[in-house]
């Protein structure tokens, strides 16, 4: 068993998760510590700028990308030091970065942050750049996590959804034999989200509060559930930026806010029709389970029950920076972390580039 960090910074622009996970990358001996960092708001700008750079703009993002490397070694540390552990006792980090452009239909998607840099300043084997390979194999290169689902809920009876709203919604469908489909199901929290900070300057609707108040524009959800996403076959995944909430903009905030999170349920009941079996139960993780809007929507159309993880003992929070943990312990075990049916790869496929110190 290895001891490993991993660190997740999210479509949501919102921050640094990190936890740290004791793993063989095939089973959880246990969870640590976690840790969350919440970017300051010029920061947060600095990203949403780079939302959709490409690679031959490097140059230009050189510096907010050290910032943000900066930033994760600060966070490790943090969290070493929370935990009662030293350096030494972590094996690996598991450095997601931060995705700035996804777009597996061109062969491309580009999470910034250096590897080397955060291995020289922690002192710890780092695991980085974890879906270029999936794309270069024909992938989609997302979602990454359905693998780490599947060792979480192996007590949990199947078929079983586990949905994580993040900027942007994914699914990861785990079947009775430990079969897995996943995909990008539509947007997350990022539509509204950017709804709620135009509107308000404030970073997200906290609660559902304008959401739970509004009225949903139902020629609106019927326009914005016309997008030709909807009728593809999964795998298949999505760029923070595929769509708008531009068709909202003359609604009041909190009728907008009511729109937007029905359109992440509805996007979310649209997957049903992609899986061999009905799942019997739905457990939701990332910022969108704190969101009573769009749980109560989900609840409206799905005909299971609807969880948050934490019904189960998962910490929602925590879960995709564990994710990244256990992904980065299969990596150096050179064990498959994306799948036929988790992106679309031929073959199973493993990932991440290994960085290590150097004295």
């Amino acid at each position: 068993m290895k001891t490993a960090i991993g660190l997740m910074s999210g479509t949501s622009l919102d921050g640094i998760d990190a936890a740290i996970v004791t793993t063989d990358g095939e089973k959880i001996e246990s969870f640590g510590e976690d840790f969350g960092y919440l970017y300051d708001p010029s920061f947060r700008e600095k990203l949403r700028s780079l939302l959709g750079k490409l690679p031959q703009e490097r140059a230009e993002i050189s510096l907010i990308e050290q910032e943000l490397t900066q930033l994760h070694g600060e966070v490790v540390q943090k969290l070493i030091q929370k935990s009662g552990l030293r350096s030494q006792d972590i094996d690996y980090i598991g450095f997601h970065g931060h995705t700035i452009t996804h777009l597996p239909d061109q062969g491309l998607t580009w999470q910034i942050g250096d590897g080397q840099e955060l291995a020289q300043m922690t002192g710890i084997p780092v695991i980085s750049d974890f879906r270029s390979n999936d794309v270069a194999s024909g992938g989609e290169g997302a979602p990454l996590v359905p693998v780490f689902h599947r060792a979480l809920a192996d007590y949990l009876p199947k078929p079983l959804c586990i949905l994580n709203i993040g900027g942007v919604a994914n699914v990861s469908w785990i079947g009775l034999l430990g079969q897995m489909i996943a995909f990008d199901t539509g947007p997350g929290n990022a539509l509204l989200d950017d709804w709620v900070f135009q509107k308000t300057g404030k970073l997200m609707d906290h609660g559902g509060s304008l959401a739970t108040s509004g009225v949903v524009n139902l020629a609106i959800l019927d326009n914005l559930m016309d997008h030709p996403y909807f009728q593809r076959n999964s795998p298949k995944s999505l760029d923070r930026n595929t769509f708008s909430n531009a068709d909202v903009h003359r609604l009041s905030v909190a009728d907008g806010a009511a729109t937007l999170a029905a359109f992440t349920a509805q996007s979310v009941a649209c997957s049903l029709d992609l899986f061999p079996q009905m799942p019997l139960r739905w457990l939701v993780t990332g910022g969108g389970r704190h969101n009573q809007a769009i749980m109560a929507s989900l609840r409206d159309r799905l005909t299971v029950p609807v969880d948050p993880v934490e019904v189960v003992g998962w910490k929602g929070d925590a879960l995709e920076a564990q994710a990244f943990a256990f992904l980065a312990v299969r990596s150096v075990r050179g064990l498959a972390q994306t799948f036929p049916g988790t992106t679309g790869v031929a073959d199973a496929s493993p990932g991440g580039v290994l960085w290590e110190p150097v004295s």
